[in-house]
Order: structure tokens, then sequence, then C-alpha cells
């Protein structure tokens, strides 16, 4: 695989998920941020390019895994496993969180004040998420559809249905939104450790919210690096 200075992080993992990996452990975002080159990205984080673009090729250069390769997919199909997969995640993880949550603020929340500020966090979170995924499943993810329809049966797809770029677009700033609600959850819970006077039930919790972090950003990374300029580009030809 040929990594440049100039390559662009988004598109460098839509090709191969393992360079994934290479960003988090030097925490790049590589999902609601992939459209910047490997040298603005560290630049801004004061790391080597080359230092990264060596991990890279390591990581890359190594033999193929069994991993899904969702570049390549038919992008209804891409649509599909999104709402199928990651929104029913997502619907399904916050009721079970939220409890959690609540139980170690109470418990834990006079000698970790920062806890007070993740709930809250996650909590509107979880209210912005639902809303945001009803708008892909009744708006966007429909529309996607439809322009692959009409385009395979030979059919102007903008003509008929209209952009599908503004609705992206707005999709994409609520991603960012996310993201940094993420990046400051992770901040205050010390990138998800437990203190030393956590119980298991904090434990559990900072697994969960690990976990729902780091689908959230496979999540965001299969809109934003690959269906989503995938569809702007087809509705362009």
């Amino acid at each position: 695989m040929n990594i440049t200075k100039e390559t662009l992080i988004g598109e460098l993992v839509a090709t191969d998920y393992r360079a994934a990996s290479v960003f988090k452990q030097n925490g790049i975002d590589f999902c609601c941020n992939g459209n910047r080159t490997l040298e603005e990205a560290c630049s801004n984080k004061n790391i080597a390019t080359e230092q990264v673009i060596n991990s890279l090729l390591e990581v890359t250069s190594q033999k193929a895994d069994t991993g899904v390769d969702f570049n390549t997919w038919p992008l209804d199909l891409l649509a599909d496993y999104i709402e199928k997969k990651h929104h029913r995640y997502v619907e399904a993880k916050i009721p079970e969180i939220i409890p959690y949550l609540d139980k170690i603020v109470q418990v834990h929340g006079g000698h970790h004040p920062e806890l007070l500020e993740v709930q809250q966090l996650f909590r509107e979170s979880a209210g912005e998420l639902s809303a945001h995924m009803k708008k892909e499943e009744l708006i966007l993810f429909p529309l996607i559809r439809k322009m692959i329809k009409n385009a395979n049966a030979g059919n102007n797809a903008e003509i008929i249905m209209g952009s599908v770029t503004s609705p992206i677009q707005r999709m994409m700033e609520e991603h960012e939104t996310e993201g940094d609600r993420f990046r400051k959850i992770s901040e205050l819970t010390n990138n998800y450790t437990t203190p030393a006077d956590g119980c298991n039930t904090y434990r559990v919790t900072l697994a969960l919210l690990k976990e729902f972090e780091d689908d959230l950003h496979l999540h965001i990374h299969l809109e934003n690096n690959i269906l989503f300029p995938k569809a702007i580009a087809m509705e362009s030809n």
C-alpha cells in the first residue's frame, strides 16, 4: 500500500481498517475528521509523520485477515448493515448504560465529581444519537436506496429526488458533535481507567462506555469515509 504524507486518513482506513488501530494509539480521529492528510493530523498531535507512516506500513503489510471489506459493498447493502448492526447496538446499549452510570454517580460522585459531567454528556448523546439515527433511517438512507434504484434503472436520481449532499452534510456535522462528546468522556475518565477506589460496577460502566465509543467510531467511519462520499460521487456522475 502506498502511504504518503498527503494520504487522507479517512480514505486509508476505508481501504484497510487495520490502519484504525494506529490512529487510535496516537489519538488521531479518523472517523469525524477523516478528510485530513496524514501530515496535518500528525502535526495537530505533535507526532512525527514518518513514525506514524512506518507504523501504518507495518500494520497494513501483514497478511490480510478475514475482516470484512466494507469498501467493496453496494451502498444500499452498507446502509442496511449500518442500520441493523450499529443503530440497533446503540438502541440496545443506551438503556443498559444509563442505570450503571446513575449508580456510580450516586455511590462515587462525591469523590469523583467528573462522573456527573460524564453522566450528563452521555445522556445528551443518547438523546441526540437516537434522533440522529431516525433521520438517517427515515430520510437519508431511503434517499440513498432510491437513488441507487433509479440509477440502476437509468434515471437521473438528482432530477427525480433532489440532492443527497445537504442531508449528508447535516449528518456529518452531528457526527462531529458526538465525536467531541466522547473525546470529552474519554478525557474525564482518563481513557476509561477505573480509579483505585472504584468498585466492580464502576469498572463495568467504564468498559461499557469504551465499547460504546469504539462501536461509534466504526459506525461513523462507515458513513463519513465510505457511504457518504460514495453516495455524493454516484450522484455527481
